[in-house]
């Protein structure tokens, strides 16, 4: 083994005959039972073991990297210390990258070929390096988005926009979309409007982002993404192109391109690297064109468990003890973008077991469950959440999520269903978790009826992730900390964002949830009876052990998982 920074070898030589779950164990990344359960989704599912590990957030990426470098007895690169020969990574496509999770990065003192995969066993992936590049391969395992991140820095993911084609400014551009329900961005579209919308999707979507938009001003469009709840501006679009990318987007999603002085809303389907991505497009007019944003839901992503989306356990145990019951409702709340909607798919995974009926209401669906009935908003066909609550309550339903209560109607309903016999899961748009009950009151609900049918609340908020591999750890002061609202004795140890090639130069990479869990108690429902305030019940609910959400926010800062500010930031109106 060669003392090549970046490489990092195994600790035991050769490869092992234990199975990559056993080494899971072995190194600690997980208990004995969230890898068996793992190991046998993938069975179920025909897929590799490790992807689904990731994927059920037993393991990291870095993790999953350390444990097949142990399994098969090689070495372990790290793309952000090595360094990487562009010529070398730039020999194969990347078609090539997408399809075996693997890029050459460079070569070793012999003269042989470093080729960074994420699966070392692909035979197939070296054969072909060796058959493109005419060297001999030496294989090292490294994280697999490290990999697509390195070819996403190297690639020329846009076309040239200044290219001097006259098929520009849209004009003569084939905006046609294949007949099937999905676009496949994978198709060899030759139409630059065509080429540069592709390569924004592909790009958004591989960066993880939730959002795109497409902004026109007086010179030119800005595309932005929205990455981990942060805008992140991607690339700047001359305004001869403008009216074709919007046209396209436009087409796509099934809507009007002659109709450009309203507002106009629909959705497409598209499969990119083998996952089927829906987005949902709006269009904006504005006073220097149509703005287009994008909302990308991946409906094919398994929902993770309530303890990978930030739970902790006290809370969790709360949540789950509510929806171990027969019957009554459990709430999630919070604004727009925090995470509500992955919430009750995590409480929906925990309940799916076989055992019982779940029947949903969404709009959208946004992940597709197997075993759950899912029932999709249908403004045009007058498919209202009521409409379908009440069609649901005629099939036979133990569990019934609802995705969100807008109007009294529905919250009517709704908590009908709690008390007569059925498991309610829903969200709400309030602040906090005491406020979900004034809402229910101000909706119409009578409080001898919401005092029996909720059972708990969560409110939430979603917080920047530190980047495990640049946070660096540091001291504030108490007085500090308490003047900023947070209750503390004593200094605090905390973590600060760094910033390197994995979290974008940001310090954050990913997001977990800061929770406030509202336990119904007979003090709290004698408080509804009296149709008491929010702030009144708030008081008694802390007194009975209630974390706020700036508590729990502090408690996640003391793990290292963010950082005061991202708290500070996110629950400032709370």
């Amino acid at each position: 083994m060669s003392d090549i920074p970046g490489l990092i070898p195994p600790l035991t030589q050769g490869r092992s005959t234990r199975l990559i779950g056993q080494v899971v164990v072995e190194l600690g990344f997980a208990k004995e039972e969230a890898v068996e359960r793992a190991v046998l989704h993938a069975r179920e599912s025909g897929r590799l073991t490790g992807r689904v590990l990731i994927e059920d957030g037993v393991l990291t990426p870095h993790q999953l990297a350390r444990v097949l470098a142990e399994r098969f007895g090689i070495e372990r690169i790290d793309l952000t210390v090595f360094t990487i020969d562009n010529d070398l990574a730039r020999l194969v496509d990347p078609g090539f990258v997408r399809r075996y999770d693997a890029i050459p990065v460079g070569q070793d003192d012999e003269g042989q070929l470093l080729l960074a995969m994420a699966d070392p066993a692909n035979m197939l992936a070296i054969d072909d390096v060796t058959m493109i590049t005419g060297m001999a391969v030496r294989p090292v395992v490294a994280a697999y988005d490290d990999i697509h991140r390195l070819s996403l820095k190297l690639g020329n993911d846009f076309p040239d926009l200044g290219a001097d084609d006259p098929d520009e400014s849209g004009g003569g551009v084939d905006l046609s979309v294949p007949d099937s329900d999905v676009t496949d961005l994978g198709a060899d579209d030759q139409a630059p409007i065509i080429k540069l919308v592709n390569s924004v999707l592909k790009r958004a979507i591989r960066r993880g982002a939730s959002d795109i938009h497409f902004d026109p001003s007086s010179e030119d469009m800005h595309v932005i993404f929205r990455v981990d709840g942060m805008l992140d501006g991607a690339v700047t679009i001359p305004r001869r192109m403008s009216v074709g990318v919007v046209s396209r987007m436009k087409v796509m999603a099934n809507l009007d391109i002659a109709e450009r002085r309203t507002p106009q809303d629909g959705r497409v389907s598209l499969l990119i690297d083998g996952h089927e991505i829906d987005l949902r497009v709006v269009t904006l007019p504005t006073v220097y064109g149509e703005a287009i944003v994008a909302r990308i839901l991946d409906s094919s992503s398994a929902p993770v468990g309530l303890e990978q989306i930030g739970m902790l356990e006290e809370d969790r145990k709360v949540v789950e003890g509510a929806m171990a019951r027969p019957y009554g409702g459990v709430l999630v709340t919070g604004p727009t973008g925090s995470g509500k909607s992955t919430t009750l798919y995590s409480c929906l995974a925990h309940v799916n077991n076989g055992t019982r009926t779940i029947v949903t209401v969404e709009d959208p669906v946004e992940y597709r469950m197997d075993g759950v009935k899912q029932m999709a908003i249908n403004a045009k066909a007058k498919m209202t959440f009521a409409g379908g609550l009440r069609a649901i309550m005629r099939a036979d339903p133990d569990i019934i999520m609802v995705g969100e209560i807008r109007d009294g109607e529905t919250a009517h309903i709704a908590v009908e269903a709690a008390l007569t016999g059925h498991l309610v899961l829903s969200t709400l748009h309030t602040r906090d978790a005491p406020n979900a009950v004034s809402r229910l009151l101000d909706m119409g609900v009578e409080p001898f009826l919401l005092s029996s049918a909720v059972d708990c609340v969560v409110a939430q908020r979603l917080a920047r992730k530190l980047c495990e591999s640049c946070k660096k750890p540091a001291r504030v002061e108490a007085q500090v900390m308490i003047d900023n609202g947070f209750e503390v004795e004593g200094d605090v140890e905390v973590h600060q964002p760094g910033g390197c090639d994995r979290c974008n130069m940001t310090g954050y990479r990913g997001r977990l949830g800061i929770f406030e869990i509202l336990q119904m108690n007979e003090e709290i429902r004698g408080l509804i009876l009296r149709r008491a305030s929010a702030d009144e019940i708030a008081a008694v609910a802390v007194e009975k052990g209630m974390v706020r959400l700036r508590e729990d926010g502090l408690r996640k800062i003391r793990l290292g998982l963010t950082s005061p500010e991202e708290v500070l930031r996110v629950t400032a109106a709370s």
